[in-house]
């Protein structure tokens, strides 16, 4: 019974959340990407494809996941990413019938994922600001 009512306790507490869902904003300088208001997220992962296809993953248990240009050879163009990470708001876990029949803790409620995907553009070895990526409207 106790447990019943934490779950709805904290299925109340993750819908009162909701209204504040995390929004992370894709912020960079020179050499760098992360995210400001990483609010409400944890167990960050970044995966970045740079435009040869090679794969990087960043982690970050709390707080943004950063991605940094390595040292060496940097490579110009578009780096693609997906960034997951899991909220603090709490939906109904979808998959318990699965573990009702195992010896796994079983939970009605589970944080909600965070997924995204994004890119920034490197030129002469530098990550360019958002606005200073050409484009073809004024490339002409």
């Amino acid at each position: 019974m106790i447990c019943r009512l934490l779950a709805a306790v904290a299925f109340t507490f993750g819908l009162a959340h909701a209204a504040q869902a995390a929004d992370p904003v894709q912020t960079n300088n020179s050499n760098a990407v992360w995210f400001e208001n990483w609010v409400g997220l944890s167990n960050g992962m970044m995966r970045v494809a740079d435009p040869e296809g090679r794969i990087s993953d960043v982690r970050a248990e709390l707080g943004t996941p950063v991605f940094q240009l390595s040292g060496g050879k940097v490579i110009d163009g578009v780096y693609r990413y997906e960034l997951r990470a899991m909220s603090d708001e709490l939906v109904k876990n979808r998959d318990y019938s699965n573990s009702l029949n195992s010896d796994e803790e079983w939970q009605e409620y589970v944080p909600k994922a965070f997924y995204r995907t994004g890119s920034f553009t490197v030129e002469r070895g530098v990550i360019l600001r958002p606005e200073d990526v050409p484009t073809e409207e004024n490339s002409d």
